[in-house]
């Protein structure tokens, strides 16, 4: 039976040259995915030709209007047709395709805009007597014209894909539109603090300024952070740790933010390779890594980042959207990331985010929220009452441990102040010279045994005790096989398992540190972080399947809730903590304190 091939008739078909205009719709279906990308060609070109100010102005989500206006060193009139034309540009010469020092290399910006849509280019270049313009709409270029310009260029394109209607149909609505170019001009407006960035909105006929940043002066690294508080906000850069680093080659510097302050999802990750914003997988992975052990899976680090290399080590030239990035040594770029960010966040110490004590203060204050009336009547006939400050009423059931000594000065001026209390056999008070501090003495503790598991094992392995009675535990095959798959690894930190028999596993030393333990509930404990690595595919990794078993077992050996503390070892907990990296959460990223100024608290209680 003879099958008909379906992309082939029933005539010979005959290779043929395609036309120009239906090479420039074709090429602009890669660099050109939606009005967003169409904003980010033409950005970076005026960024490429020396702007210091770029206003952009955009109608409908960009689909009837964008226009770029830049003051940069502008197109003599002579090279206005080149300009228009597919792999022409300025800004390499094609001997060698890794020597790329600017954002656009490519020549097919312009050609592809003016191939789907209406593009007006009108440019003054340096020294120029007069401003010239050109036009092309669907790849129809028009003739070279005088123009009024003094100085820079405008480009202006109105009714993208027109000439494509079918891909007008996979465009989203014009707000989600709008926030995709939103995003593109503030990534670039990371990239370049040095320049000024205005974008304006004019659907409907008004004009709406949607994001504004003025260019920034004085040192790099100074001007950054004011760049990013500008976008990002001031909490990011309260809670931001600065990071510059750098490993043979590369050069790693920007802002990372404390794991307490993170995200529920990657919305606030901004990668930067040579000054390109980039989305890659690589980078992004390793950013990821550097917070394995102190975010839980399902939050997500907020950093701002900048790679920075000789040009020949990093291949951009990937993908026409220029979003990815090859490195020569991945490795290297990985462990530069990872071993970067993990050094900035162990000199952080003790730190926690600041936002963890704006949402506790928010949570003792009053709700505001809507109440049903109260009539006159109804009013008149209640009683007087004292209004209520937020705070919910105590327990009958509480327990409270109070140090009856004054608090010396040298231990209150220390960062965690000095333990006078401790609630719900929980919770450690801590007076500081600046106000209070709680201390969750389980998830705190927890932190601080698991980090010194880790140096014992990196350094020598755990030490272990052995149990004068060992411990039977009792499973199925496939775990037993799991758990025994694992002894070498096991048997360094501290816990000695060996077969006892069809599933039974026998447990013949535990790691020292840890105290009496509850074997069962470890070994099942250790399995679940197995199956939660395997589903996260990290399994491959041994270092993270490593550092997340040594977390489950902290959580054994450490204070546990219920348990009360006497003075002396809430304060040596709170000194151990102001020594210990990344003691400002636990093993599971939650904060392990909160601390309170006393001018909030006065406000809290009116006395300000």
């Amino acid at each position: 039976m003879n099958a008909h091939h379906r992309n082939i008739g029933d005539d010979r078909p005959h290779i043929r040259q395609l036309d120009e205009a239906a090479i420039n719709r074709i090429a602009a279906g890669e660099v050109v995915e939606r009005p967003a990308s169409a904003v980010k060609e033409l950005v970076e070109n005026a960024l490429d030709a020396g702007a210091t100010r770029v206003e952009v102005t955009f109608a409908d989500g960009g689909k009837t209007l964008i226009r770029v206006t830049d003051d940069g060193i502008g197109i003599s009139e002579e090279e206005l047709p080149l300009a228009l034309s597919r792999h022409a540009t300025s800004k390499i010469d094609g001997s060698d395709l890794l020597d790329i020092h600017s954002f656009g290399f490519r020549g097919e910006a312009l050609p592809s805009l003016g191939a789907v849509g209406r593009l007006g280019l009108t440019s003054r270049a340096q020294g120029a007597d007069h401003a010239a313009t050109i036009t092309v709409s669907g790849g129809a270029v028009g003739p070279v014209k005088p123009a009024a310009l003094s100085g820079g260029t405008i480009v202006e394109l109105r009714d993208l894909f027109y000439a494509t209607p079918a891909r007008l149909k996979f465009l989203r609505s014009d707000r989600a539109e709008s926030q995709a170019i939103t995003d593109v001009i503030k990534r670039l407006a990371m990239a370049e603090p040095m320049v000024g960035f205005t974008l304006t909105d004019t659907s409907n006929g008004k004009s709406r300024e949607v994001f504004r940043a003025n260019q920034e002066s004085g040192d790099l690294f100074d001007a950054l952070g004011r760049r990013l508080k500008r976008i990002l906000g001031q909490d990011f850069i309260d809670n931001a740790i600065p990071v510059d680093t750098t490993r043979e080659a590369l050069s790693l510097t920007g802002f990372a933010a404390l794991p307490t302050y993170s995200r529920g999802a990657a919305v606030a990750q901004y990668l930067f390779v040579n000054g390109r914003p980039v989305r890659d997988k690589l980078l992004t992975g390793a950013l990821r890594a550097a917070y394995m052990d102190v975010l839980p899976r399902d939050r997500h680090a907020a950093a701002v980042l900048f790679i920075e290399c000789d040009s020949h080590l990093v291949d951009v030239n990937v993908h026409p959207a220029k979003a990815e990035v090859r490195f020569r040594d991945p490795g290297l770029a990985r462990g530069l990331i990872v071993s970067g960010l993990r050094h900035a966040l162990a000199e952080a110490g003790h730190r926690s985010s600041t936002t963890v004590a704006n949402a506790t203060l928010g949570a003792f204050r009053p709700e505001t929220g809507p109440t049903a009336p109260i009539y006159q009547m109804e009013q008149q006939a209640r009683p007087t009452t004292i209004p209520s400050l937020g705070f919910a009423e105590v327990a009958t059931a509480f327990s409270a441990r109070t140090t009856p000594d004054p608090v010396p000065p040298e231990v209150e001026n220390r960062p965690l102040g000095a333990a006078v209390a401790q609630v719900h056999e929980n919770y450690i008070i801590a007076q500081s010279a600046e106000g209070m501090v709680l201390v969750d003495q389980h998830a705190a503790h927890e932190r601080l045994v698991y980090e010194r598991l880790k140096r014992e094992y990196r350094e020598a392995g755990i030490r272990a005790q052995a149990l004068l009675i060992p411990e039977i535990v009792e499973m199925s095959d496939a775990d037993s096989a799991r758990i025994l798959a694992m002894a070498e690894d096991l048997s360094r930190m501290g816990l000695g398992v060996e077969p006892f028999g069809g599933g039974a596993i026998c447990i013949r030393e535990t790691p020292a540190l840890l105290g009496q333990v509850d074997g069962k509930a470890l070994l099942e404990d250790i399995l679940d972080e197995l199956d939660e690595l395997d589903d996260q595919g990290d399994s491959t990794i041994l270092e993270a399947r490593i550092d997340a078993i040594l977390s489950r077992v902290a959580c054994h050996g450490s204070v546990r809730s219920g348990r009360r503390m006497s003075a002396e070892e809430m304060n040596a907990l709170l000194r151990q903590m102001e020594a210990t990296p990344s003691s400002g959460q636990c093993n599971h990223g939650r904060p392990t304190y909160v601390t309170l100024k006393l001018a909030d608290i006065e406000r809290l209680f009116g006395r300000t």
